[in-house]
């Protein structure tokens, strides 16, 4: 049967799933694949989490949707209390939207709107990193560093929006940490000054680089040297966390651990788990109070902000993380798939770099691993691996591009929070097996 949806691959129709339970999803054939990356590291919680779909139940008994022009909602009002009701590193207020890509469009538009508030009109332009994701409406892609993602619609994309490097340490450093450090503060500097730094509204990051790099963090001191450039110039820090945050590293937040804390954070994925769409961002509280007494609106808007099932799924998901401690389970899990992932490739001559931090971590692949030469993207390495291991009945994230948008591969494991080391073994050893085959196939550099 010919399928009637605009999917992805046009020229191959994708396998229809029909079912999920924990780390497991099932096709129309009945063929079990594990769930290794969450989809795209969204479903935190795994498949058909008791707790979740009892919430989303019966919040529809109660009320299904409510215009936020007229209404709020009491899950909307609970997900943002115990988001930012203590007031986490001085966020105090929560916005929710459909995806992450609306919610980077909200921060960018929350930060224009705070320098219009205070009197900065000529703050209209956005610092950002090459070899970054922010999403794919043209305001989030504007700010991406994404080569391929951005090319087909470079030509519709905004002017205000520049790009320094990613702290990408394991290709780009040279010298010592702090030398590193100091230079791409520089860098940052140089850019606000090449601009103008009264025009510069905001530099935005992703705390853990997710798809396009995979799964790098970040040197010790990186994320306070780019918080003093931006603190000098007067501009905001706005951390975008779609990926790496609410859990997946180990820490709610992941700037929990990098000394800092944002002015404006991006949330999606890890918030809802995928059982409804869902993200937002979390403010602080002069960016907030700057609107408040002024103006008095945020002039941005959605049919589905604040969706009463999408935020009650959200306040399930995140009930279940913290009821079931698995934030601690995270860490311990991060570790073992961290290990695991040494013992299989640590010693192979493909594999350039292991990193990541938490339940999300990633493989560099390389032709040659002296001189951390690509493979030539022709040979579509990543693409490769991705059907190898959904042909072993694993779910992983290949991606390529990424050396410079263009060359490179890597793979992103970014099982469920609650994933236990027997699944996670079985993970490894499907990727294992997969990507093997594959790199035994390539020609030798």
């Amino acid at each position: 049967m010919t399928s009637h949806i605009l999917h992805r691959n046009l020229r191959a129709d994708p396998a229809i799933a029909v079912s999920g339970q924990g780390v497991m999803l099932r096709d129309a054939t009945g063929r079990e694949v594990m769930d290794g990356s969450g989809g795209a590291a969204v479903a935190c919680l795994g498949h058909g989490h008791p707790g979740v779909i009892a919430a989303m139940k019966a919040q529809i008994d109660r009320l299904a949707y409510a215009n936020t022009s007229l209404f709020s909602c009491e899950p909307a009002e609970a997900l943002a209390e115990m988001l930012v009701g203590h007031a986490p590193g001085g966020l105090t207020r929560a916005y929710f939207v459909s995806s992450g890509s609306e919610a980077m469009e909200a921060a960018l538009k929350l930060a224009r709107q705070y320098f219009l508030e205070i009197g900065q009109p000529a703050r209209r332009r956005f610092i950002a990193r090459r070899q970054s994701y922010h999403g794919n409406t043209l305001g989030a892609l504007g700010a991406s560093g994404n080569v391929a993602r951005r090319a087909p619609y470079e030509a519709i994309l905004a002017d205000v929006f520049s790009h320094v490097a990613p702290c990408y340490a394991y290709r780009e450093q040279a010298g010592s940490d702090a030398d590193y450090v100091a230079h791409l503060a520089a860098e940052l500097d140089a850019e606000f000054q090449r601009l103008g730094p009264h025009t510069v509204a905001g530099f935005c990051a992703e705390t853990v680089v997710g798809a396009t790099l995979g799964c790098v963090t970040a040197l010790p001191g990186y994320f306070p040297a780019m918080r003093a450039v931006c603190d000098r110039h007067g501009a905001l820090l706005i951390l975008d966390e779609v990926m790496s945050g609410m859990g997946r590293c180990g820490t709610l937040h992941a700037w929990e651990a990098e000394g800092v804390t944002p002015d404006i954070q991006v949330i999606a994925k890890g918030l809802g788990g995928g059982y409804q769409p869902i993200g937002g961002i979390l403010a602080a509280g002069r960016v907030v109070a700057a609107l408040q007494d002024g103006s008095g609106l945020f002039k941005h808007g959605h049919t589905y902000q604040a969706h009463p099932i999408a935020c009650a799924a959200a306040l399930a998901v995140q009930e279940a993380i913290r009821d079931e401690d698995l934030l601690a389970n995270v860490r311990a899990m991060g570790v073992h798939l961290a290990d695991g992932l040494v013992q299989r490739f640590g010693n192979h001559r493909h594999v350039g770099d292991i990193r990541g931090r938490g339940l999300f971590q990633a493989i560099e692949l390389v032709a040659d691993r002296a001189t951390r030469a690509p493979f030539d993207p022709a040979l579509r390495v990543n693409e490769r691996i991705k059907q190898a291991a959904f042909d072993r009945g694993l779910a992983c994230y290949p991606m390529g591009g990424t050396v410079d948008g263009l060359r490179g591969d890597h793979v992103i494991m970014a099982p469920p929070y609650n994933s236990t080391a027997a699944e996670i073994d079985a993970m490894l050893d499907r990727l294992a097996d997969a990507t093997i085959a594959v790199l035994e196939t390539l020609p030798r550099a």
